[in-house]
Parts: structure tokens; C-alpha cells; sequence
């Protein structure tokens, strides 16, 4: 073990100076911190909500919309299904949870049923999205009627994967918008909780997470209603325009009210055509940008893809001079008149827009329409003095933690337990400039992860200054016990850390934002403290034995 070759000694080395630059952002003034990170690309910790203050939201997705919609897209696919096979049907209702129909004749009741039972589509549920096959819906008979209700494991299982798309989509709205370090995560099963360190005003993600960005291209009703008691004919449903709803939200903004959807119905309505006239949605969106218009108000443009833009031009060709509404979330952004056919796949959306509106309504149209609408049942903003207490408390607590670790070797190991303190240093420089350079975010129980390292450093150097002593009083000789030892105490090192890195894993895996720092924090103090065990102690040992040529050890 006391030779070293000129490039194990270089490693070495190396590893250690590479560490002190790298972590050493972290103690520099701003205007260096800058330099380093524009030139060098080194960047000090990314501090976690506890710690610099932040935004916390939690959301929830919303069952009854989400039942709603589903009953919506299982009326549709009734409808559909039935003409298709010129089935005669009557009063196509919503229930409390499903949809009834009633066939006309008796005589079709049997070839309505094989029709209806192709719409059960099977979805996967069980643990971890595997496991058994599960319906959406069940169907019942009674007499000439037939019932879909929905089935509690089928709409779990839907939630669960509504919940697992949206959680791509919110990363990609959140990132979008320029945060930095953003912590998104589920929360039980039908919950996410978003983390934005630093970002004191939560208006703006909030704004961003609000919009379910639904957008369809509809054209309006040939009737339109004289006055706000009239009914919508079948075919049409009414919705406001988006310049009555801004006047509405000021307004209640300015009492300190929200706007609820029981708000929305007192807005003059306009009509629009339901029944197949919605050309395209944000699936078919390939891009949309933040852009100025004609007469320099701000504006959106959009382009879609192949299929989006052949039945936007098959549109447009075949309504020219007629009016349809670009709508999104159910309310009418603007409702121009087609002058030409519009067969690029490009076009805008105006509506007496602000910059950050278009470029929040960018974002949100590029990232995908949300599965199921999520609803803010908790937020809350953590200020930065009160992070800066946890810093502080966390340093302080850090600095004791290494100052006793330091004495309780240097007492009864002596020089050998000046090398471990050493190592023991080095080994929070390490542990500093990896989670810097990964750009691992630290978080209040990640600093009890520092804490528990230092211990766990020292540790392994107990075990092998202990070996030693052990192999010396056997009567070996000095540099055969210390060779001895470190052999011996590998294994045993090895095991330890090896348990804690599983457990450390187990708790990444299943754990939440703070629980998942301290895992970090500690599966990389692991690495740090193998490392500095048994490559960094053990080279400062055998520097000192081919030095000093002991013939005692005084452990």
C-alpha cells in the first residue's frame, strides 16, 4: 500500500484541487461568483424553498371536471356509435355518475349492447401504473335502457395517469417562464406540489399552472341571442369573449373577489357550434410565440402541424366570410372573420393582450394542454429572512458538528488523527463542490445530511485507525499493521456505507421534497467519504511511513 505511482498521486491530487475550485463558488464574493459562472461554468449551491425563501403551491386535480368531461366524450362517442350502426335511441342523459341511454327498439337491444360494450375501453391500474385491467365504465342493462357508470378503480387509474402527464406538462410550463431550480413532484395520488426557491410573488406561476390551455377553433352559430335569458339550441353552447371577462376580473379583483364559473354565466354570451366544428386543439399545435400584430399590439402566433393545418385550411375554405372564435379554456379569445382560405398552418390569436400575457399564453399552448384541470387547494410564500435563519442555524450547526468530530480524533489517535481531520475537511469540500457542480438542491434536511457524514467519516477512520491498533498489539510490525489494517477494515467500511447508500436510495425514491435532499445529501457523502477513507487518508498514511520509516505505532 506504500507505493504510488506518478499518476494514482496525480488523481489524488487532482481530485482534491478540482474539488477546492469547484466548491469554491460557494465563499466568493458576488461580482467573482459572475466571473466564474459566465466563464468557468462553476456555479455555489442551488438552495432549496427552506433556505432562500420561495413559492409553494399544491394542487389538486379536480374530480368533477374531470367526470364531467369524461361523461362529455362518452355522450359524444354514444351518439356516434349508434347512428354508425343505425341503432334508433331516445334522451341521451348525464346521471350522478354516468350516462344513460334508452333504445327505441326492442328488437335492436342486442346489437345496441355489442355496439355500447366497445366503447368499456380497459385501462391499466395497480401499483405503479401495472397490474390488473381495469374499465372506466360499467355497463348495465335495464329493460330498453342502458347505463354507464363510472368504476372508483377505473377512475383512479385515470387520474393516476392524467396525473403523470401533467406533471411533464407543469415541469415544461414552469421551466418555460425562466425559474430556476423548480421542485415538481406528485403528492399522494391525485396531488402536485410545485416549489419555486426565490420567487416571492407566486402570480405568476399560478397564472401559468391556472390555464388548462384547451384551445379549439369553432365557428359561430347563424342565431345569435338578443338577450341573456335565451336558451342555446342544441347545437350551439354560449360562451363569453375574453374583453368581458378581463372587466369582470378587475372587478373583483378590486373587492378582493375571485371569478367563478357561476360569474362566467352572468357575461353576455355568445354562440358557437358544437357538433363536429371544433377543427383542431393543442395537440395539433407544432409551436406558438409571443409576437406583435398589424397594428404593434401584442399577439400570438401559432403554427400546427400536418393534420392540424389541412382541417384548418378545410375550414377556412369552405366558410369564408363567416365568423368563428378562437377559444381557449371556454372563452373566447377573438372571433375573426374568415377572409380567405388559410392554408399555411399559421395564423394569431388577439384580444387586447398584455407582453407577459402573450408570452405566458405562449408557453402554456407549446406545453401541451392539460389532462385534467388542476385546482390550487394551498399556497404558501416562505420569506428570505426566515431562510437565512435556517442558514445560519444550519451552518452553526455544521461548524459544531465538525469542530467535535475533529476533537474526538485528534484526543485519542494523535498525528493519525490529525490526518483523519484532514481528510474529514477535504471531504466537506467534496461533498460542497459535487452537489455544486450536479447542481443538486440543498435543503434544510440536507444539511443534517452534511452533519450525519462528518460522523460517518469518521466513522470508517475509527474502524481503520482501531484495526490497526488491533493488528500492532498482535504483534505485528508498524507498517505491517497499518497495511494490514486498511485491508481488513475495507470490507467491513464497504458494508456500512453500502447499507446506508440502499437506504439513502430507498428514501429517494419514496420520499418527498425535504426527505429526498436528505438522500442526496447523504448517497453523496457516501461517495465523498469512500473516497477520502481509503484513497486520500491512506495516501497521507503512506506519505507519512515512507517519511518517517516508524517502528512504533502510537495509536
Amino acid at each position: 500500500m506504500f507505493h504510488y505511482s506518478r499518476w494514482k498521486i496525480i488523481g489524488i491530487v487532482a481530485s482534491v484541487l478540482i474539488s477546492l475550485l469547484v466548491a469554491s463558488p460557494n465563499i466568493m464574493p458576488a461580482s467573482v461568483k459572475t466571473y466564474m459562472a459566465d466563464h468557468m461554468g462553476l456555479h455555489p449551491l442551488t438552495l432549496g424553498l427552506d433556505l432562500q425563501g420561495g413559492s409553494d403551491i399544491l394542487m389538486q386535480v379536480d374530480h368533477k371536471d374531470m367526470t364531467d368531461k369524461l361523461d362529455q366524450q362518452l355522450t359524444g362517442d354514444i351518439r356516434a356509435s349508434l347512428r354508425e350502426a343505425k341503432i334508433g335511441y331516445s334522451g341521451i342523459s348525464k346521471i350522478d355518475s354516468g350516462v344513460t341511454v334508452r333504445i327505441t327498439k326492442p328488437e335492436d337491444l342486442e346489437k345496441a349492447k355489442t355496439e355500447l360494450t366497445k366503447l368499456i375501453q380497459p385501462l391499466t391500474g395497480g401499483l405503479f401504473g401495472s397490474g390488473t385491467q381495469v374499465t372506466l365504465y360499467k355497463l348495465s342493462q335495464s329493460d330498453q335502457q342502458f347505463n354507464f357508470t363510472i368504476d372508483s378503480a377505473g377512475l383512479d387509474a385515470k387520474i393516476a395517469a392524467a396525473i403523470n402527464q401533467s406533471l411533464k406538462i407543469v415541469e415544461s410550463r414552469i421551466n418555460g417562464s425562466g425559474t430556476t431550480e423548480p421542485v415538481i413532484q406528485q403528492q399522494g395520488k391525485d396531488r402536485i406540489s410545485v416549489e419555486v426557491p426565490g420567487l416571492q410573488d407566486p402570480a405568476k406561476i399560478k397564472q401559468l399552472l391556472g390555464s388548462t390551455a384547451k384551445l379549439t377553433f369553432q365557428l359561430l352559430c347563424a342565431e345569435q341571442p338578443t338577450s341573456a335569458a335565451q336558451v342555446p339550441p342544441p347545437e350551439c353552447k354560449g360562451l363569453p369573449q375574453k374583453a368581458d371577462v378581463d372587466r369582470l376580473t378587475e372587478a373583483k379583483k378590486a373587492k378582493g373577489e375571485k371569478v367563478t364559473a357561476e360569474d362566467l354565466k352572468t357575461l353576455p354570451q355568445t354562440w358557437v357550434q358544437t357538433s363536429g366544428r371544433a377543427t383542431v386543439d393543442g395537440g395539433d399545435l407544432n409551436d406558438a410565440q409571443s409576437a406583435f400584430g398589424q397594428d404593434n399590439s401584442p399577439v400570438v402566433t401559432f403554427k400546427f402541424n400536418q393534420k392540424g393545418a389541412l382541417r384548418f385550411g378545410k375550414l377556412t375554405s369552405e366558410n369564408i366570410d363567416k365568423p368563428f372564435a378562437i377559444i381557449l379554456d371556454d372563452v373566447i379569445m377573438s372571433a375573426p372573420v374568415i377572409r380567405s382560405a388559410i392554408l399555411g398552418g399559421s395564423g394569431e390569436i388577439s384580444g387586447r393582450f398584455t407582453l407577459d400575457e402573450t408570452n405566458n399564453l405562449a408557453i402554456v399552448l407549446r406545453s401541451g394542454a392539460l389532462p385534467a384541470k388542476l385546482n390550487i387547494i394551498e399556497e404558501q410564500t416562505v420569506g428570505p429572512s426566515l431562510g437565512a435563519d435556517s442558514i445560519r442555524a444550519g451552518l452553526m450547526a455544521s461548524l459544531v458538528g465538525l469542530v467535535a468530530v475533529m476533537v474526538f480524533m485528534l484526543l485519542p489517535y494523535g498525528l493519525f488523527g490529525v490526518i483523519a481531520d484532514i481528510a474529514v475537511i477535504i471531504n466537506l469540500i467534496m461533498l460542497i463542490a459535487v452537489m455544486s457542480l450536479f447542481g443538486f438542491t440543498l435543503t434544510l434536511p440536507g444539511i443534517a445530511g452534511i452533519v450525519l457524514t462528518l460522523g460517518m467519516a469518521v466513522d470508517s477512520n475509527v474502524l481503520i485507525y482501531e484495526r490497526i491498533r488491533e493488528e500492532w498489539r498482535n504483534g505485528r510490525s508498524a507498517m505491517g499493521a497499518i497495511e494490514t489494517g486498511f485491508k481488513a477494515a475495507f470490507a467491513t467500511v464497504f458494508d456500512a456505507n453500502i447499507t446506508t447508500l440502499i437506504a439513502a436510495v430507498v428514501l429517494f425514491g419514496v420520499g418527498s421534497g425535504p426527505i429526498r435532499g436528505f438522500a442526496v445529501t447523504l448517497a453523496v457523502g457516501i461517495a465523498t467519504t469512500m473516497f477520502t477513507a481509503f484513497l486520500l487518508t491512506k495516501f497521507m498514511v503512506a506519505m507519512w511511513v515512507k517519511w518517517k520509516r516508524p517502528k512504533e505505532i502510537n495509536l
